[in-house]
């Protein structure tokens, strides 16, 4: 099997030679230790070292002129930077209590943040026999709750929620934009794509079942049939204690569901393969928050090793949490690949 036939047949819940392994996406404090451990000194490289079956890649966006991680600025400041970016902070619709009330915000035009020879040269760095990974995100529930500020944006879903529904539907609106963008334009380099909305905490949601129904699913069901319309398997994102709707997930059609966060209640794997392993495929298990961070390969080869166990097939084995923070063993990750790179006889 190639990587690409690993990952269709894991998403799939059938037979594997061995677990489809993906590296995620190291933070670039994390990058030096991570190059010096396999002797390289480029992201490509290390994927190809540690045997990553993915190689995911990020849309381009361009505003005024600039690659940004995003393209709200929902301070109003003419500061569009990851690095500025806040849920906790008040955004520029805190005192918006109607959809009318947000009229003074200026959207972004999608067909200006992205550009086509950006998105073709996205799809052109993909090597052949690996799985294409789109990073698209489409984060709309969590950009909806940054453009009030998390506490109001809570708040607004009860006392006034037409105003939260409007907002997120632009956002909503733009991610669809780019993304078609994408899939014309780059797409049949990709096999799937990552999207998410971060709904949960380390013991339980943040909000109810309920309103995750109402300000978040129509909008991933929204991008999961975009996606599938283009021939895309879907990767959703989450992290924190997702358990109770994972049904939801589901049944919007979502084909992986990242990252079994290992230590957030609810998401044993041993669990989630008995109730939902014939229905969704898994990606993650490999505890970032204690394991990976204590310099103990033995300890992570006989985590990969049970997770093998549990998931003979229909899980991706990767860390816990996309981003590879600097906290993480080097030598903790050539273990994880290791083991999981192991046929076993």
């Amino acid at each position: 099997m190639n990587s690409i036939d690993r990952f269709y047949a894991t998403v799939a819940r059938e037979p594997v030679d061995r677990p489809a392994a993906w590296l995620g996406v190291p933070d670039e404090n994390a990058e030096s230790g991570l190059f010096a451990e396999y002797g390289v000194n480029n992201l490509h490289d290390l994927r190809v070292a540690v045997g990553d079956d993915f190689y995911g890649v990020r849309i381009p966006f361009r505003w005024n002129g600039k690659r940004v991680a995003r393209v709200w600025d929902w301070y109003l400041d003419g500061v569009i930077d990851r690095k500025d970016r806040t849920l906790t902070a008040d955004g520029c619709f805190k005192n918006c209590e109607t959809p009318e009330d947000t009229a003074f915000f200026k959207w972004p035009d999608p067909a200006k943040c992205v550009e086509a020879g950006d998105l073709r040269e996205m799809g052109a760095g993909v090597p052949r026999g690996k799985t294409g990974l789109g990073l698209l995100w489409s984060v709309h529930f969590q950009d909806t709750c940054a453009s009030f500020g998390l506490q109001t944006a809570l708040m607004n879903m009860i006392a006034n929620p037409e105003v939260v529904e409007a907002v997120n539907n632009k956002i909503l609106d733009f991610y669809l934009a780019v993304n078609e963008m994408f899939y014309k334009t780059a797409g049949d380099k990709f096999h799937a794509v990552l999207i998410g909305n971060d709904m949960g905490t380390q013991r339980g949601l943040m909000l109810s079942p309920e309103l995750i129904r109402r300000f978040v699913m129509p909008g991933c069901r929204a991008l999961v049939e975009q996606a599938h319309h283009y021939g895309k398997k879907v990767i959703y994102h989450s992290c924190g204690s997702i358990a109770d709707i994972i049904p939801d997930l589901i049944a919007a059609g979502v084909d992986v569901i990242h990252p079994i966060q290992a230590l957030a209640a609810g998401m044993d794997p041993h669990d989630l393969k008995k109730r939902y392993g014939g229905a969704v495929a898994f990606c993650g298990g490999v505890d970032t928050q204690y394991l990976l961070v204590q310099d103990d390969p033995e300890l992570v080869r006989a985590k990969v090793w049970e997770l093998r166990g549990i998931f003979p097939t229909g899980l991706v084995i990767s860390p816990s949490h996309e981003a590879i923070l600097p906290d993480v063993s080097p030598r903790n990750i050539r273990a994880l690949f290791d083991e999981a790179g192991k046929i076993y006889t």
